[in-house]
């Protein structure tokens, strides 16, 4: 487990870390969201290294993280490192034997994995005439290149057409599978329930959640969906109810005990047709929106 204690950062006297804690667990993507300048990035950059933190601690697997074990890291900046006129597989061979790796065995593994982007047949190209989402592909490739330890990703899914998300997906899920801790960071908050299985919620230089997903789920599972044939308005003033929110003839509630909702949903077809009344499955985008607000 990949494990930050109280991390703290300023720059030119203002904080931007203030005590950061979270942990990232090995066998699960964690996802790691907030807004621009929540300071995501900052946190990403003193993990590998390439800032010093003010304060605070890092470990994995309850050692602390140094200079000879970083190395093992991968690695993928929100903004790419490429040499965009040289040629990909130069480059990520190159990259592959300064991680330590034989020129042959360099090679092998980034044609299965610019295979595995559908990128086998740009080997050559120079890295300025991909598109931007397929010069992503690359950036991804070479953090995967040496098979790291512990992945570290700041927005690898920015400029990816639904094929190279599924792909990046699929690569993610098997590095998780083999119990490497993999953070990740995203704007694009859809993909957060069908990848996340660990969510941490950073605002201002702030935690906000760190947790399972399954856990933030299972804090609002009381929550019922009603869809009615007539306007929903009365549930504000019916006892035992809390409206999470209501617009014509729908609405989001939360019942005080399980006797509530079942007078509740006995009323409503008092006043006419109920179409749906069901427990609510939020949604981790929701989840967020709500943490932040």
């Amino acid at each position: 487990m990949l494990e930050l204690q109280q991390i703290t950062r300023s720059f030119a006297g203002t904080k931007v870390l203030d005590e950061v804690s979270f942990t990232v667990p090995r066998g699960a993507l964690t996802g790691f969201v907030g807004a621009n300048g929540a300071g995501k990035t900052t946190t990403m950059r003193i993990i590998m290294g390439l800032l010093n933190a003010h304060g605070g601690r890092l470990t994995l697997d309850g050692a602390v993280l140094d200079a000879p074990t970083r190395p093992n890291f991968g690695y993928m900046p929100e903004e790419r490192g490429l040499y965009p006129k040289q040629p990909v597989i130069d480059q990520l061979i190159y990259l592959g034997q300064l991680h330590g790796l034989a020129r042959g065995t360099a090679r092998t593994r980034a044609m299965e994995l610019l295979a595995r982007f559908g990128l086998a047949e740009r080997a050559k190209s120079k890295l300025e005439a991909l598109s931007l989402g397929n010069q992503q592909r690359v950036q991804v490739a070479a953090a995967l290149l040496h098979e790291p330890d512990v992945l570290v990703l700041d927005e690898p899914f920015s400029g990816l057409d639904p094929l190279a998300v599924d792909a990046m997906s699929s690569i993610l899920r098997d590095y998780a599978a083999r119990g490497v801790p993999v953070l990740f960071s995203s704007h694009q908050l859809d993909l957060l329930d069908t990848l996340v299985d660990h969510l941490v919620i950073i605002q201002e230089g702030r935690i906000l959640a760190n947790a399972p997903a399954s856990e933030l789920r299972t804090a609002q599972a009381s929550r019922h969906r009603l869809a009615l044939g007539a306007d929903a308005g009365w549930l504000r003033t019916e006892p035992g109810v809390e409206v999470i929110d209501l617009s014509g003839q729908h609405a989001l509630v939360s019942f005080g005990t399980p006797g509530d909702a079942q007078r509740v949903l006995a009323h409503a077809l008092s006043r006419g047709t109920v179409t749906e009344f069901a427990l609510h499955r939020p949604a981790l985008a929701d989840i967020y929106r709500e943490i932040i607000a």
